[in-house]
C-alpha cells in the first residue's frame, strides 16, 4: 500500500457510525470489513489494513452480507406478524389492480394508507421487479400494511 494513500481507521469509522457489537448481528470484524468496503477499498487493501489475507476478507464479507440478509428477513417476518393487513397478490394479476386490492383491504381493516395508487404501483414494481413483467404479476407476492399504513412487499 502506498504511503501517500489516506488509510481510513476502521475503529474511528465504527465509533462514528455508532457500531455496538452487543446490539448487532454483525461481528466487529464483519463490520470493519463492510465499513472499509463502503469507503471504496478493495479486499486486498482491507487485508493489509487488518493484517489478514484477501481470502479471509472475502469470507468475512460474504458472511456479513449473509447475516444482513437474515436480519432483513427477520425484520420482514416481524413486520408481517404485526401487520393488520396482508394482501396476497396472485400470479396472473394485472399490476394495475394491486392498488385497489390494497386500498380495499385497508378500508376493511380501517387502516389508512398514506400512498397514492401511482405510489403503490411504483413501490411494488421496485420491490417485486422479479415478480412482475410489464403489467402482469408472474410470481405471487404479499403486501403487508402496518398499523401506521406503511407498505412492505414480500416476494
Amino acid at each position: 500500500m502506498s504511503a501517500d494513500v489516506d488509510v481510513p481507521d476502521p475503529d474511528s469509522l465504527l465509533r462514528r457510525l455508532g457500531f455496538d457489537p452487543a446490539a448487532n448481528v454483525l461481528t466487529r470484524r464483519q463490520a470493519e470489513v463492510l465499513v472499509l468496503r463502503e469507503q471504496g477499498l478493495r479486499q486486498s487493501t482491507i487485508a493489509e489494513i487488518l493484517g489478514t489475507s484477501r481470502a479471509n476478507v472475502s469470507s468475512v464479507e460474504s458472511s456479513a452480507r449473509e447475516n444482513i440478509a437474515k436480519a432483513e428477513g427477520t425484520v420482514s417476518f416481524a413486520a408481517a406478524i404485526a401487520a393488520p393487513v396482508q394482501v396476497q397478490v396472485e400470479r396472473g394479476t394485472d399490476l394495475y389492480e394491486v392498488p385497489t386490492m390494497v386500498f380495499d383491504a385497508c378500508d376493511a381493516a380501517e387502516v389508512k394508507v398514506s400512498r397514492t395508487a401511482p405510489e403503490v404501483l411504483h413501490l411494488v414494481t421496485d420491490a417485486a421487479s422479479d415478480a412482475v413483467d410489464g403489467r402482469l404479476v408472474t410470481d405471487g407476492f404479499i403486501i403487508d400494511v402496518t398499523p401506521e399504513g406503511r407498505l412492505q412487499i414480500r416476494v
